[in-house]
């Protein structure tokens, strides 16, 4: 198998525009990361107890009820639902890179009321805005970098989102660490002012950057989409290689359009196989959400604690190292191996290992058992990493058609931020001991992996290979083949006249010489 990319060095220009362009709205990921990071540490900090807690436990030491750290948790997945949905509505108005801007204010509005609170509702509803501009960001990053992404190299920059969310969970874990022992407000508050300075910096440089071409096509706007496209090729707007890419770009659009106007209602008829389409991505967002990742980042610190492990902040800075390192071979192999396989290998490979913590923390309590545990952890991590972390993005950025794209994507990442919430909100209830609760512990993870027991089925039987092929092709996929089983071996249009003539090419020259150069057909 080859190992180096399929470079495709365009035939004017650079791609190197493109590829920084659409690289640095990753930096999206920072601000979701760091803030599920940050929390995690936040709830089990003694002093933020000491402040938020209302109950306390027969030692008289201040506790968090499950149902106090639910809505602390999952008020955030809460926003982030409503702020992606309203993405859905308002994300043709002002444009991929505006909204991006918008959500970093929104964004930093909720940390300013989290840094300022010193009670559970004024903190929780900082939360709640924080949530709204993550789910404006959420819904947008894949959407920009899609359209702005060479296709060749496309899946491997939006799987860059979610490396960038994984740095922002280290760097979250890193400070958490060096601020937990402070006996003052400064424990949490420090963790939660930094994201301040995530905001700023994808808000400066999403003002420096090109709006999205295809938006522009999309809104008419025609010589900014040749000024957009001429910034991602470095070449001058009026180029003849920036000509013919609008033109392809505003023929596909063109042809869209044709059957009629675009309203949510288009997102779920069966136009181009679009709800087909939209349901295999809010089921591969839902999946990726059950496979339990955010148990992980969201309460690892508190289950390591109930665990018996000590350091629990070591373990969990150990964790987030994992999640870093292993998800840029994610981002390579996206692009040799493909979509479907990356993401059978993943859902298989988590269900083994959560099965393995779930039957060592029911069976055995030791030093060695917590080790186990702590081991088949990361193993669990690593191929959430490297498989279905990045490569739901990858599916959900490129999927859908120009005309139904950015509703499409708005409403899948509504999904993922519906289950986020609700396992969010619900694992307290599953996890802890006590009345009303479940007191699941470690056998919780025999749920989630059973959510990727079923995952392997479903990638097997609906979702598509879509490697390779531009956005535009990716409409033909859907067009020319019933199922998804058989998408691997589609070949787009295009590429098959290309074939013939070069074989055509081939063919004469070998008559012309004897049939010595059949060899090189």
């Amino acid at each position: 198998m080859k190992l180096a990319l399929n470079i495709e060095k365009p035939a004017q220009g650079s791609f190197w525009p493109s590829i920084v362009i659409a690289s640095f709205a990753c930096f999206g990921g920072i601000l979701y990361g760091y803030d599920t990071g940050s929390i995690s540490g936040i709830i089990a900090m003694d002093h933020f107890k000491h402040v938020f807690a209302t109950t306390h436990d027969a030692l008289g030491n201040p506790i968090l009820t499950s149902g106090q750290t639910s809505l602390i948790v999952s008020i955030l997945s809460a926003g982030t639902t409503i702020g992606s949905f309203s993405m859905s509505l308002v994300g043709e108005i002002f444009g991929r890179r505006t909204n991006l801007i918008i959500g970093c204010g929104v964004f930093a509005l909720g940390v300013a009321l989290q840094a300022a609170s010193s009670s559970i509702p004024l903190f929780a509803v900082g939360r709640f805005f924080a949530g709204l501009g993550l789910g404006f960001i959420s819904a947008v990053v894949p959407l920009y970098q899609s359209e702005a992404a060479p296709k060749w190299i496309r899946g491997s920059i939006v799987s860059g989102y979610q490396w960038a969310i994984t740095i922002g969970l280290l760097i979250a874990s890193i400070v958490n660490n060096s601020t937990q022992h402070r006996n003052d407000t400064g424990s949490y508050r420090i963790p939660i002012c930094i994201q301040f300075a995530w905001g700023l910096i994808l808000a400066t440089g999403m003002y420096m950057l090109p709006e999205s071409p295809r938006y522009f096509v999309k809104k008419g706007m025609l010589d900014e989409a040749r000024k957009s496209l001429g910034r991602l090729s470095s070449l001058p707007p009026d180029h003849e290689y920036v000509s013919e890419q609008l033109l392809e770009i505003r023929a596909n659009y063109e042809y869209e359009i044709s059957f009629g106007s675009t309203s949510f209602i288009h997102c779920f008829t069966n136009e181009g196989r679009q709800l087909y389409r939209l349901l295999v991505v809010m089921t591969v967002q839902a999946l990726q959400q059950l496979s339990g990742i955010n148990f992980i980042f969201y309460y690892g610190t508190a289950f390591f604690q109930k665990s018996g492990i000590t350091n629990p902040f070591i373990i969990n800075l150990i964790t987030n190292i994992v999640n870093v390192v292993t998800t840029p071979p994610g981002m390579y192999a996206v692009e040799r191996i493909g979509r479907r396989k990356l993401l059978l290998v993943g859902a298989a490979g988590m269900c083994v290992s959560e099965y393995i913590v779930a039957i060592v923390g029911v069976t055995v309590s030791s030093v060695v058992a917590n080790k186990v545990l702590i081991a088949f952890v990361c193993v669990y991590i690593a191929f959430f990493a490297s498989t279905w972390g990045p490569v739901a993005w990858v599916v959900t950025g490129e999927t859908f058609s120009l005309r139904t794209r950015s509703k499409s994507v708005a409403l899948c990442t509504m999904s993922n931020w519906i289950w986020n919430f609700g396992i969010g909100y619900a694992t307290p209830y599953l996890v802890n001991s006590g009345p009303g609760n479940a007191n699941l512990g470690a056998k919780v993870f025999f749920i989630w992996g059973s959510f990727c027991l079923l995952a392997v089925v479903f990638v097997y039987t609906f979702v598509y290979e879509t490697k390779g092929l531009s956005l535009e092709e990716v409409d033909e996929l859907y067009e020319k083949i019933a199922s998804a089983r058989h998408s691997p071996s589609f070949v787009p249009t295009h590429q098959m006249v290309s074939d013939d003539a070069k074989h055509a090419e081939a063919v004469v020259d070998a008559e012309k010489t004897g049939g010595l150069q059949i060899e090189r057909v």
